[in-house]
């Protein structure tokens, strides 16, 4: 089911700068034209667009306490139970990349160090349309809060005219998001961007999007702060011959069904377990909701590519710098060693890609499309501003001096090398 490719064409379609795909010149105009209208027009221009984009506008743009109250009661006990221990491992997975202000003294003349403060507003994008999104709720929200961001908000359609998906809702309230409003794509992104007189705008947006969304908040970075742009979502798998074929089959499906331009590859020491994986996304397709999706992503947009060692499938793998690698390996462990790039990183059989959507505690908030090179999954950080402070007395500038005036006067900048000078001759 999935196309076989050699190590030198699969270079070519897949590693090939050439081949990157650039966000499309129409979505980019659209965005741009919403951008520019509710910026200038604030709430009369966001509600024409909602009205275009969803075909109605909400009564109430926010959602109310009364809504947010009811939405617990439509949601099953066993979904809130599962969603609140999904929290807490996120929540502690997270606490544990939180950092003080720190000092860093030099000596007893001079004194430096590093101050970290919270982000004052975010904003949390959370899709809504055929799916919604709980995990990303929580994956968005809880790291946000963990670093001390003063107000959360959230941002996500309603889907029948008037109501958010009351798991949103329920997932909002665990995750500690202080204000949710019925508002999705280009318009919402906007709105937190620039303020409305209904919505105030906030100062980084985070969560996924479609492509209109990504070049939305593509358009607005510089303004505002963005986590990322994010690409389709992908997965690399590396099996040996201890690798179960229906567990690698599982977890391909897994990527494939998110949409039709997800990516899903697969390296393989064995050609005898890329057949029989084939073979078991054939028999577990054949009864998935969402298999038109899996299989034009699995034919169209995935690989299986034989290698001749480990090191040659690491190798490949660190090119790719996938969202989501699954080492299935013996002793998977011993193997970290040889990650470079990579999101994030499920190790053995019984470490799916799903289990980190949506429970383990990791960030699923990733890097896609090779940005992993450079860039790193959501965290605390991504919701902190550190600052660095300084202080010097007097003895210790007139020892810098020399120093600091050589290189301003190589640089040409004299009026540097004059503000040191001038504390010295006074």
């Amino acid at each position: 089911m999935i196309p076989a490719f050699s190590i030198e064409s699969f270079k070519e379609t897949f590693l090939s700068k050439k081949n990157v795909s650039q966000q499309d010149d129409r979505v980019i105009r659209t965005a741009k034209e919403v951008i520019d209208d509710i910026r200038s027009n604030g709430d009369q221009a966001l509600k024409k667009y909602v009205e275009k984009f969803d075909g109605f506008v909400p009564h109430n743009l926010e959602v109310s306490e009364s809504e947010r109250k009811d939405a617990w009661e439509q949601v099953d006990q066993k979904t809130i139970e599962s969603l609140q221990k999904a929290a807490k491992n996120i929540r502690a997975f997270h606490e544990k990349q939180l950092q003080s202000s720190r000092f860093m003294n030099v000596d007893e003349n001079i004194v430096s160090g590093q101050l970290y403060r919270p982000i004052e507003r975010v904003g949390i994008y959370v899709p809504g349309g055929t799916a919604c999104y709980p995990s990303s709720v929580l994956m968005n929200a809880i790291p946000a809060v963990l670093a001390g961001v003063e107000e959360v908000i959230m941002v996500t359609p309603a889907r029948d005219g008037e109501q958010i998906a009351p798991i949103l809702s329920v997932a909002a309230d665990i995750a500690g998001v202080a204000t949710i409003y019925k508002i999705g794509g280009i318009q919402a992104v906007a709105a937190l961007a620039y303020g409305t007189e209904s919505i105030p705008s906030v100062d980084k947006i985070v969560g996924p999007g479609n492509a209109y969304v990504a070049a939305a908040k593509s358009l607005v970075y510089g303004d505002v702060g963005i986590d990322m742009i994010a690409g389709p979502s992908e997965v690399a798998i590396i099996a040996d011959e201890t690798a179960v074929p229906a567990y690698i089959a599982a977890d391909l499906i897994a990527q494939a069904e998110h949409d039709e331009n997800a990516r899903a590859f697969l390296f393989a020491t064995s050609q005898t377990m890329i057949e029989e994986t084939n073979a078991e996304l054939v028999k577990q397709c054949a009864d998935l909701p969402r298999k038109a999706i899996a299989e034009q992503a699995l034919l169209h947009k995935s690989a299986t590519v034989l290698v001749n060692d480990l090191d040659q499938a690491f190798d490949l793998v660190n090119q790719l710098a996938p969202e989501h690698l699954e080492i299935q390996l013996a002793d998977p462990l011993n193997y970290l060693g040889k990650i470079k790039n990579a999101g994030s990183v499920f190790l053995g059989n019984y470490t799916p890609e799903a289990l980190g959507d949506y429970y383990a505690g990791p960030n699923h908030v990733l890097p896609t499309s090779g940005t992993a090179k450079f860039s790193s999954g959501l965290s605390v950080d991504d919701f902190i501003k550190k600052t660095t402070f300084l202080y010097y007395t007097q003895q210790a500038l007139k020892e810098a001096s020399s120093h600091v005036v050589n290189i301003a006067t190589e640089e040409r900048l004299d009026g540097h090398a004059r503000a040191v000078q001038k504390r010295l001759i006074d």
